[in-house]
């Protein structure tokens, strides 16, 4: 299996996944399948999020699943126990990320400044979440925060949209970003597969 920065290099977009009813993540992990978009990252606001992520494994067992929003080890134990391939955080935890390397699941923490990305590679992370990003000062401040770190990469989340996105991506070393439009929570709660479907693969297409 290729390394996790390379499945993000090759897939450009992340669908950042908000679910309440676990078994909807079947039908919609098949219509991203089907569609050209073969990841999740599945975020752990909801309480259904682990039996969302064993569903979406046993039923596309060869999908990039991430576990979004963990906040802590206990939540990186389940996520990786549930079958997550990997594990993103919204901030720089050192607490989180050491348990994630002590468990073996790679973690992608989110940083916004100098500070963060210097305590990630202290901790041995090079590829990080830049989150939330359009709030944080959006492209400008990605390239800004790239450049002075030659070793890192980027997966801007955060106010991506289709408006955006090919902007972010233009830049050297982000490898993919996250996003939220091709898996609107309405869409899924109103079992919308085919609405979701035309997103995914317009998303599929705007990135490819």
């Amino acid at each position: 299996m290729p390394h996790l920065k390379e499945q993000l290099k090759t897939l450009k977009v992340i669908p950042v996944i908000a679910i309440d009813k676990a078994e909807d993540i079947v039908p919609l992990g098949k219509v991203l399948v089907e569609n050209g978009l073969p990841a999740a990252e599945i975020t752990f606001r909801s309480e259904a999020a682990v039996e969302a992520i064993r569903l979406l494994r046993q039923s596309q067992p060869d999908m990039l699943i991430g576990a979004g929003t963990v906040l802590n080890k206990a939540q990186a134990i389940a996520a990786k126990e549930a079958g997550a391939t990997f594990v993103v955080s919204p901030g720089l935890n050192p607490n989180t990320v050491r348990a994630c390397q002590e468990i073996g699941i790679e973690i992608v923490p989110g940083v916004n400044n100098p500070s963060a990305i210097e305590a990630a590679l202290e901790l041995g992370v090079k590829t990080l979440k830049f989150f939330p990003a359009e709030p944080s000062g959006g492209i400008n401040m990605a390239k800004a925060l790239l450049a002075p770190y030659g070793d890192i990469s980027f997966m801007p989340t955060g106010g991506i949209n289709p408006g955006n996105i090919n902007e972010y991506l233009a830049i050297p070393r982000v490898l993919a970003c996250g996003g939220t439009w091709m898996v609107d929570k309405k869409l899924i709660e109103d079992h919308n597969w085919d609405e979701l479907a035309r997103l995914t693969r317009e998303a599929v297409e705007l990135v490819s």
